[in-house]
């Protein structure tokens, strides 16, 4: 894998030096090995960093030559490489959830929260909409900073959208807005370390969550949302970077959606763009890993994450059953570079 990322890092280099920001976000190993291959680089001649740019040596013009090396954008500029464009009658949505989202709480650093933009989300529930996932159907949500809850009910399409959340700022707002706007939304505060109550086990047709990407996080925040499902041919949907989630830690996620009994149905790359806004978890962007590593304040939107989209083929059986404790192995790992220490 390496030596692809390698190419991938030459061919951004070939126009010049780039942000190591932006280059970050022009690969697609995690963290951690992005930041072993640049250190191999800088000590190979290839490349410097300068004031947070990396900078193509004369070693490194001649090797990308030998390669013939180029630099292209190949995604497409109407969806930015989602696939997906807001359609027009998605239009006055986004316009009525921006209105909402700019009165959200700001972030708490020690809930790990963060948002994804508002064009992320609407373009979200289009997706759960093509898929056949929003219309007349009870949806769950495990953690809502996103507030696609919001999003989704302002389509008038579900039945019921259930939320809940640790953060009592943001289960007050939510409910606040769904009666200012007479949305089907419910919101509650609920320690997920605890089982589900009985009201929610096995009651909502979708599950939305955006877990922390550690195996023990995952896990629990997974098995949550499975439990709140009924049956065979329910969905779930959730993003996970490969950024903070490495090609094995993939495998062991792919393993668990097995083991409940589910298929992975769609894999969609970037498709949630987490900006670097006055409230989102930029704001801490001191305390990150990755901005100690360069010391470069972060210029560049590239913390991306994959959304996943999961389908029940037998009865959901979650992993965690019971009650689980959170402590910091649920929120950090060797990988966790975007996460505040």
């Amino acid at each position: 894998m390496m030596r692809r990322i390698r190419n991938q890092i030459l061919q951004a280099l070939s126009s010049g030096p780039v942000s190591v920001y932006r280059l970050i976000d022009m690969q697609d190993a995690s963290l951690p090995e992005f930041f072993q291959l640049v250190d191999e680089l800088i000590n190979e001649d290839i490349i410097r960093i300068e004031n947070g740019n990396v900078i193509p040596t004369e070693k490194a013009r001649r090797l990308i030559n030998e390669l013939g090396a180029i630099n292209l954008d190949t995604r497409c500029k109407s969806c930015e490489g989602t696939g997906y464009v807001i359609s027009k009658d998605f239009e006055e949505i986004l316009k009525k959830y921006k209105e909402i989202a700019e009165k959200r709480p700001e972030t708490v650093e020690v809930f790990d929260q963060g948002f994804i933009s508002p064009e992320g989300v609407i373009r979200r529930v289009e997706f759960i909409y093509e898929r056949g996932d929003l219309l007349r159907s009870r949806i769950f949500v495990v953690g809502d900073d996103d507030l696609l809850s919001i999003a989704a009910a302002l389509t008038g399409m579900p039945e019921k959208i259930s939320v809940i959340d640790a953060d009592e700022r943001l289960i007050d707002f939510i409910n606040r807005t769904a009666e200012e706007y007479g949305l089907c939304v419910e919101a509650e505060t609920c320690d997920v370390q605890n089982e589900l109550p009985d009201k929610f086990r096995g009651k909502y047709d979708v599950f939305v969550t955006d877990p922390v990407e550690t195996i023990p996080g995952l896990k629990l925040f997974l098995s949550r949302g499975v439990s709140a499902l009924k049956g065979e041919g329910c969905s779930g949907y959730f993003g996970i970077t490969t950024l903070e989630a490495s090609r094995k830690k993939w495998y062991e996620i792919q393993r668990m959606i097995y083991d409940m009994g589910f298929v992975i149905t769609d894999l969609r790359r970037k498709f949630n763009v987490y900006p670097d806004e006055e409230k989102n978890f930029f704001r801490f962007q001191d305390k990150l890993p990755v901005v100690q590593k360069f010391g470069a304040r972060i210029d560049h939107n590239f913390y991306t994450s994959t959304l996943f989209r999961i389908e029940a083929v037998k009865k959901p059986e979650p992993l965690v059953k019971g009650r689980m404790v959170i402590n910091e192995a649920v929120y950090k790992d060797d990988e966790s570079w975007m996460t505040p220490y």
